[in-house]
């Protein structure tokens, strides 16, 4: 009787029972969590994989931190040297290096919170800890907005391209609907290990194509070799500084990657890994490039080489611009599938509801992502609106209401815990600032552009 209840099949039954139990109505969970069962969305969202035929939990930490590089690097190194150009010199390298090194700190809090709450895959599963169900949706909604938002920038990005590479040989929304699909074909794998060979290319693609920008600007020097002192003011000032924020911002999906690591606690070296090659690209390739090329700089930056170096340089980086978006947009469409599919079989499953609806899901993001690329066709006021919005929170404001949060009740228990109060105040301060003066910028700027019209075929390189 007893070898009978433990048969693989009868545990399936019970698992299978348990699963569709916490999926009843209202009134059956509140009886299943008197009786001690966890909810799908507390439940960790991938479950013993050991007989599973999709398994997600595969990770190594430095193909982890190689996808962190891939989703953060690409356009971010793009947008720094008109950022420097836009601040000077001095003052953009001593943000862009103060605000790295708190971005690795914040990133550091949220590898901490998983490791609180190990359920959290997602900033929605934050949101539910910080604020139950409504806590749980705002966050929910907010990323996935954030992730589309991040797609539509590599789309447009790939436009800039194309429209460089050929010439403007058509119109620019053809050349996006082109990238539309081939992003979308780019996303079809259903786990990041796979996601994470693409890496390997995109990485290897922006180093390539930033090093020839760098040797051409040098070599052709179209600006005039003078560093200058920048006059600025507040409106051109900040919008350089929501660029370099904006070059920082892959904290979004930092839940998404952790929760496929093999150990979650490997997740330190996967955030040294990623900030020690995003600070020393940025540091080298916005110096170099902004001094060659001056106030002449372009965003993004490799079209500030001559024309014949800037299709080279593209063409090589039309990797990395897709890879890098498909790489964010494979975390939105993983959240979206587990929200529908968490604590069910379909989790780990290769059938055709499971295949459908994850092409479905996939369609369905880049399609609303190409609207919004076409909707607001110029790369930087779209960086500054994405800044402004999303990345002051996922990547600051957030990660110190995490620790004010996980460290409730202790925060004058000693002196190390009186600084770090002050210093989490700080940062939740800092995305306050992020969100409200980048939302002036970027509105004043979309506002303001008489080359941002909305839907057209005209050259945007």
């Amino acid at each position: 009787m007893g070898s009978q209840m433990d048969s693989p099949a009868a545990v399936a039954d019970l698992g299978t029972i348990t699963r569709q139990k916490t999926l009843e109505s209202d009134v059956d969970l509140e009886n299943d969590l008197k009786a001690g069962i966890t909810p799908p969305y507390k439940q960790d969202a991938f479950g013993d994989e050991e007989f599973a035929e999709v398994k997600y939990k595969v990770l190594k930490w430095w193909q982890c931190g190689l996808l962190m590089v891939a989703e953060t690097v690409s356009l971010g190194v793009l947008s720094l040297p008109a950022a420097i150009a836009g601040l000077g010199l001095v003052p953009a390298l001593l943000i862009l290096v103060g605000l790295g090194l708190l971005a690795t700190y914040t990133g550091y809090i949220i590898g901490q919170m998983k490791w609180r709450y190990p359920h959290i895959t997602t900033m929605a599963d934050a949101g539910e800890v910080l604020g139950g169900k409504i806590g749980r949706e705002f966050l929910g909604a907010c990323q996935i907005l954030f992730l589309i938002f991040i797609m539509s920038s590599h789309l447009l990005t790939f436009t800039v391209a194309m429209n460089t590479i050929t010439n403007h040989g058509t119109c620019s929304i053809v050349f996006g609907i082109v990238g539309t699909v081939i992003s979308f074909i780019c996303s079809l794998p259903r786990t990041l290990v796979k996601m994470s060979w693409l890496s390997f290319v995109s990485f290897g693609s922006i180093i390539t194509a930033v090093m020839i920008c760098m040797i051409a600007v040098g070599i052709e020097k179209p600006g005039s070799g003078v560093v200058a002192v920048v006059q600025t003011d507040l409106y051109h000032g900040f919008s350089a500084v929501c660029n370099i924020v904006f070059a920082f911002c892959g904290h979004a999906a930092f839940f998404g990657l952790m929760a496929e690591l093999k150990n979650p606690r490997d997740f330190t070296k996967s955030l040294c890994l990623l900030q020690g090659v995003d600070i020393s690209l940025y540091l080298i390739a916005a110096t170099v490039i902004y001094r060659y090329a001056g106030d002449g700089v372009t965003s993004p930056a490799l079209g500030s080489a001559s024309p014949v170096v800037a299709k080279i340089a593209y063409g090589i980086a039309l990797p990395t611009i897709i890879i890098a978006g498909v790489i964010n947009g494979h975390v939105a469409f993983k959240y979206v599938y587990v929200r529908i599919f968490r604590g069910t079989d379909r989790m780990h499953k290769r059938d055709w509801v499971a295949i459908t609806s994850w092409v479905g899901i996939a369609a369905g993001l880049w399609i609303l992502a190409w609207i919004i690329s076409s909707a607001i066709p110029v790369f930087s006021n779209l960086l500054s609106l994405i800044t402004a919005l999303f990345a002051s929170w996922f990547t600051f404001g957030l990660s110190g209401i995490f620790w004010l949060f996980m460290n409730k009740g202790k925060y004058f228990s000693s002196p190390r815990k009186m600084f770090l109060t002050a210093v989490n105040l700080i940062i939740v301060a800092i995305g306050v600032a992020l969100c409200g003066l980048g939302l002036w910028v970027s509105g004043k700027a979309i506002h303001d552009n008489p080359s941002s019209a909305s839907f057209s075929c005209a050259n945007n390189a």
